[in-house]
């Protein structure tokens, strides 16, 4: 074991095989596909997906390296995105439900949108960002919408103009959504007026007010705010209407109804969209994704990962305001014309037993969702699936990794042990799945997400650059050794951040134009089993991933600085039952100020202002002082590893080592009193918790 690696010791777990009457049916079933995406065979083999799209002209060159890391697919082609998930399937199958959008009370009808009633909403929105908002091929229009019909319509209404779209996760706060029209440059924002979670009617156009004030303190002007109304004819939120500025979309609809509009034919590297993940800045980054490349990416991994058929009913119960929702739940499916499902709130409400409920009224057969959904199922409804007819034929986790214990009742009680289950590994930044068993080919192993998928070849660098083999039980940074169609083209506005970020450290020449000089950095630590499947373990820089949801902690910090009597501030990962990872503050005051609850009132209201909900601490500790290096940078590691009760490392380096001890006692006496000390970590946990912070 070289230096720059971690021992990790875990338990193999055994094969699980698929079932018989799974493979039968499955899309790839032929293990020539093997063969078909080798490696000597790239980057052709990517042609394979690309011919499931239709093109308006062929490409001349499958992948154009003159430029690396800045990697061009298809190029020559052209094509339009909403004319592959909408209007191609009319001729056969118009009438067939495109989405099934269930409302979160169950009053409420259920709502089945026929692929020709999808292209005439399509077709109309799309008229009014033309002509009333006058937008054209390669502006942005930033969206903030929950999970409403209405988000698919707005996304692929931009896709058939050309318009770069934008979505921000509804459950940001507005600042988080000034903060990405600024810097994506839109001024058309799309939004709601509310919508239901937990039962009640949230009001969601004040937050586009704090967006558009957001926006205009870092110089950029929204301005039309186009507002959705949750329920037609009554508007849900107390946030007037700004007179020359806020509109209804189903009021200026009137003028556009049966507008038809003409796909605009678009090169196949035009960006498609942007979608903002959390950084180690408190910049947010943009990535940027292409038309062809990612169109044709997401498509092949739903046919042969997701195993999706046209006739499938298909419910990905995740926010189309991330990755996932982009990809497999609207352009993936909707490019292979299957139905899919959109919930609008939580699977939890008014019980647990909701998802199943809408599964078997729905005839759903894959299924998808994320660990943190799958735990709190586990814990709150652990055998309401039973009580439900339902019958799944694939179901797939994503977002972060699953602990074996909760694979196993996924697959055997919400699966009934009759489902392929596909544990997948893959970022915002990659577009689609990076790791995961093909289904019907490889067996499934409870805790791995598999090996590299088709056309991707992983491996796991240590920080010196060696290969850490196979079966070796250590881990180091995982790496992926060539281009794919799914990744990002840049950081919107930064191309330099993005490749040092993800190209730099392991660039073998920085003025080669030879792909294989460029490992693309995942930021996540994993290890490689004997039988070449990868077990990851989570993050090794400065973000921490909340139940999916990627927060940066330089992001978290910031907000908390901006509390006035705060001087330092550092967030850490902390486990969490539910949840995975939830946040901790550790904050130091400015000299001469003492406070105690009323601080940590405000820092966690900072928090909830300018990032959202999603990010609330789990607990904010005052300490007199961090953990630092000699050259002041706060050592996250450490207090990450008291927080978890973990073996804080050698502290040796520090200018300061006698603090940890102070911190510990304080922070772990607080924990027991309250009963809060977490449970032993696994080997896994205790390398990621050791990893926090290593790119300091």
């Amino acid at each position: 074991m070289t230096s720059g690696q971690i021992a990790v010791h875990w338990k193999e777990e055994g094969y699980i095989a698929p079932p018989a009457r799974f493979i039968g049916q499955a899309n790839a079933a032929d293990p020539d596909i093997f063969q078909r995406f080798a490696e000597e065979r790239f980057p052709e083999c990517f042609k394979e997906y690309a011919d499931l799209l239709d093109w308006d002209a062929y490409w001349h060159t499958t992948l154009d390296t003159s430029d690396p890391p800045f990697w061009k697919w298809f190029v020559g082609g052209r094509l339009n995105a909403c004319h592959n998930c909408v209007d191609r399937h009319l001729a056969t199958q118009r009438n067939k439900a495109a989405l099934i959008w269930v409302p979160e009370p169950e009053s409420e009808a259920t709502l089945a949108i026929t692929y020709q009633e999808l292209h005439k909403r399509v077709n109309e929105f799309a008229a009014l960002l033309r002509d009333f908002c006058e937008l054209k091929a390669g502006d942005r229009v930033t969206f903030h919408l929950p999970m409403v019909p209405e988000l698919p319509v707005s996304m692929l209404a931009c896709a058939r103009l050309g318009v770069i779209h934008s979505e921000v996760f509804g459950g940001f706060s507005g600042t988080a959504c000034g903060d990405r029209i600024a810097d994506s440059g839109s001024r058309v924002l799309v939004t709601m007026d509310g919508y239901f979670r937990n039962g009640e009617l949230a009001d969601h156009k004040v937050k586009a007010d704090e967006a558009v004030d957001a926006a205009a303190k870092l110089g950029a002007d929204v301005d039309k705010v186009l507002v959705w109304r949750r329920r037609p004819g009554a508007y849900a939120s107390q946030s007037p209407m700004v007179d020359g500025r806020d509109f209804f979309v189903d009021d200026l609809l009137q003028t556009y109804r049966g507008k038809q509009v003409e796909p605009v034919s678009m090169p196949a590297d035009a960006p498609l969209f942007l979608m903002y993940t959390s950084g180690t800045t408190a910049r947010p980054k943009g990535c940027q994704h292409s038309t062809g490349g990612y169109l044709a990416y997401v498509t092949g991994t739903s046919k042969y990962y997701q195993d999706i058929h046209p006739d499938d009913t298909y419910w990905c119960m995740a926010d189309i305001g991330w990755i996932t929702g982009h990809s497999y739940i609207v352009y993936g499916p909707l490019a292979l014309g299957t139905t899919s499902v959109i919930y609008e709130g939580v699977p939890t409400y008014p019980d647990p037993g909701r998802p199943w409920r809408i599964a078997e009224r729905l005839g759903v057969n894959i299924f998808h969702t994320a660990p943190t959904a799958i735990r709190l199922l586990r814990k709150l409804g652990p055998d309401e699936p039973r009580k439900y007819g339902y019958r799944f034929k694939h179901m797939t986790t994503v977002g972060e990794p699953i602990e074996p214990d909760v694979w196993r009742w996924y697959h055997d009680v919400v699966g009934k042990g009759e489902a392929v289950v596909v544990d997948t590994w893959w970022q915002t930044e990659t577009g689609g799945f990076l790791g995961s068993t093909l289904p019907a080919l490889q067996p499934m192993k409870p805790g791995s997400c598999g090996p590299g998928v088709l056309g991707v070849y992983p491996v796991i660098y240590d920080e010196d650059r060696n290969v850490v083999e196979a079966g070796s039980g250590n881990a180091g940074n995982i790496c992926i050794r060539n281009p794919w169609p799914g990744i990002f083209q840049t950081i919107w506005g930064q191309p330099e951040r993005f490749v040092d970020l993800y190209y730099r450290k392991y660039c073998a020449d920085p003025d080669s134009k030879d792909w294989h000089d460029w490992p693309y950095l995942a930021g996540d630590g994993a290890m490689l089993a004997d039988d070449g499947y990868f077990r990851i373990l989570g993050r090794v820089d400065d973000v921490i991933n909340v139940a999916g949801h990627r927060l940066g902690t330089k992001e978290l910090e910031s907000a908390a600085i901006t509390v006035e009597e705060v001087a330092e501030a550092a967030a850490v990962p902390v486990l969490d039952e539910l949840r995975g990872r939830a946040v901790e503050m550790y904050i130091s005051l400015k000299p001469g100020i003492t406070g105690g609850d009323d601080i940590r009132g405000k820092v966690i209201a900072a928090i909830e202002t300018q990032i959202g909900k999603i990010a609330r601490p789990q607990n904010v500790w005052i300490v007199s002082d961090m953990p630092k290096t000699r050259s002041g940078k706060i050592m996250r590691r450490v207090i990450a590893s008291i927080s978890n009760f973990a073996d804080v490392g050698d502290t040796t380096t520090l200018s300061n080592p006698e603090i940890v001890d102070d911190i510990r006692h304080q922070v772990q006496s607080e924990k027991l009193a309250r009963g809060e000390a977490p449970r032993p970590l696994t080997p896994e946990e205790e390398a990621e918790i050791k990893a926090f912070g290593r790119t300091e």
